[in-house]
């Protein structure tokens, strides 16, 4: 394994412990529980790392956040598709407002729509079709907002151009 990929990993496990040691902030809608940290981490890793290793840290911290009682089933569809669909996004245009519209429309409309199938064969609740959509929109669009005043400060402070050559580029 390549030292790229070292550091990959131990950029992956920071933004985990983000999100794991932010856990408690969520907001609760509805059925779902709302947590803009799970949000604005997808933006930060599909700026730093890409779709896949974005896909990854948003599963595994879902899962983790099952595991500690902090998060429902319904973490994973949402953070997952809204994951890759910004990492997507940033990957081919490198714009952020895309990439944060990419989260919005990933966790909010298709997350929230994958998450109606969770809920009814997994969670055995009954459910309309786009009953997540709201919540995850809710949800999404406060993190894909303070992910893209983080980003953008970053950017400022040449401190993401930064992390990019150390994560990146180096050998």
């Amino acid at each position: 394994m390549s030292h790229k990929h070292h550091r990959k990993i131990v950029v992956s496990g920071m933004l985990m412990a983000v999100i794991i040691a932010l856990s408690g902030f969520y907001i609760p809608v509805g059925a779902s529980k709302c947590f803009p940290i799970q949000h604005m981490v997808n933006v930060l890793a599909a700026v730093l790392l890409g779709p896949w290793w974005g896909v990854a840290i948003a599963f595994c911290a879902s899962l983790l956040r099952n595991l500690m009682g902090t998060g429902t089933l319904l973490a994973f569809p949402g953070s997952m598709a809204g994951a890759l669909l910004c990492g997507i996004m940033y990957h081919y245009t490198g714009r952020l407002s895309l990439t944060c519209a990419a989260e919005v429309v990933g966790t909010g409309i298709v997350g929230g729509l994958l998450a109606y199938p969770v809920a009814v064969f997994l969670l055995g609740r009954e459910a309309a079709l786009f009953a997540f959509v709201m919540p995850f929109l809710i949800s999404t669009a406060g993190g894909s907002l303070a992910a893209a005043f983080l980003v953008k400060g970053l950017e400022r402070s040449r401190v993401l151009s930064y992390m990019r050559e150390r994560i990146l580029n180096r050998r």
